[in-house]
């Protein structure tokens, strides 16, 4: 096809340059080719949980050196790995599951990464809000991914403001938060539909739809467990007309 890149030359790593690998949420099969060519390239590996990424590497029969790098350590890890980085090292960051920075300490090292101009490169792959997303039946033209609701402080303004937004919301929960989330959004945003998706990839991989309540009742009758990702309607004309009758 013309115009189109050499595979393997874009799988060369390039020294001082900051690797932003995409890895697996469960299925290892769903791991790119050119996520395995970095990960054998690069000098060293930042992982958020060394004993977690030592299995993938493992499995695929990599030998590289990993650091620990996570939320706590973060701080004090960043300057060394970016001395690392303008000495000429190649780093590869890799999070537990998925794509790095995204609700991950990752972030802050690409950040400062790229305030000492160094090359951060992006080496796309599985992310577990887009699979959930085009599942979940609802509307996927606008979308806003807001992460994990926060815990306790902040949480009743963080669901008001964005009660009324007309874009389909995706959100990160754990297990021991999913169903008080879904009975604040059925609060705070009314009765809209929703998607909860879990164990993405994995064998028992599931989606349930339904208003919030609906989705609730059906987790209460299983074992909750896993890593949830809820998807919900925006809100539309309709509802904002039938929110004002009521106000009215």
């Amino acid at each position: 096809m013309a115009g189109a890149a050499n595979p393997t030359e874009l799988s060369k790593t390039t020294p001082g340059t900051l690797y932003v690998i995409s890895t697996p949420i469960g299925n290892l099969d769903d791991i790119t080719l050119r996520a395995l060519h970095t990960l054998k390239e690069v000098d060293f590996i930042a992982a958020e949980d060394t004993r977690h990424s030592q299995k993938l590497l493992r499995h695929f029969q990599i030998q590289k050196p990993l650091f620990s790098y996570h939320e706590h350590n973060k701080e004090q890890k960043t300057p060394g790995l970016i001395r690392q980085l303008l000495d000429g090292k190649c780093v590869g960051l890799i999070s537990d599951a998925g794509t790095p920075s995204i609700s991950d300490p990752g972030f802050y090292l690409i950040r400062e990464a790229l305030h000492r101009d160094v090359p951060v490169v992006a080496v796309p792959g599985v992310t577990a809000l887009i699979p959930a997303l085009v599942v979940s039946g609802l509307p996927v033209h606008r979308f806003a991914f807001e992460g994990f609701p926060p815990a306790k402080k902040g949480r009743k303004t963080f669901f008001e403001n964005l009660a009324g937004e007309s874009r389909t919301l995706i959100f990160y929960e754990s297990p021991y938060r999913v169903l008080k989330t879904l009975a604040d959004i059925q609060h705070y945003f009314g009765d809209r539909q929703v998607a909860v998706a879990r164990e993405l990839t994995k064998k028992f991989e599931e989606i349930l739809r339904g208003t919030a309540p609906e989705v609730a009742a059906q987790l209460e009758q299983r074992a909750i467990k896993g890593e949830f990702v809820i998807v919900v309607e925006g809100v539309n004309k309709k509802m904002l007309k039938e929110k004002a009758s009521d106000e009215g």
